[in-house]
């Protein structure tokens, strides 16, 4: 159960990591932002979006590697699974109410009439 939801997560960082990192300018788009290009009326203001993102992204980015290696963990530790032969039970014993040979009584062998002695 914890593994599986360790999985969603690992999944939702990544995508979150993934869209963090596409988000950010790139280093070119600094020289635009000296010209006024608008980057100083954003909601973070001309320098607080670079650090808000860089941060957020550092931040996922060690949650991602925790994860991995709890997963890593979670996985490395798991019992050996064995041979198929000692996992399943074996299958009930099953007793017939057959008689047994010797309990049946001797029927005469085909063709031999009844009255003639063996």
């Amino acid at each position: 159960m914890l593994y599986g939801i360790l999985l969603v997560v690992q999944v939702v960082l990544a995508l979150a990591l993934i869209v963090l990192v596409l988000i950010q300018h790139g280093k070119g788009a600094d020289a635009g932002a000296a010209f006024g290009s608008g980057a100083s009326s954003t909601v973070f203001g001309a320098r607080g979006s670079a650090n808000f993102l860089s941060r957020g992204t550092a931040v996922l980015a060690t949650l991602f590697f925790v994860n991995s290696l709890s997963l890593a963990y979670m996985v490395s530790n798991q019992p050996e699974p064995g041979s198929v032969i000692d996992v399943t039970t074996p299958a009930p014993q099953v007793i017939e109410d057959r008689p047994q040979p010797a309990d049946r009584p001797e029927a005469p062998a085909p063709g031999v009439p009844e009255d003639v002695p063996r």
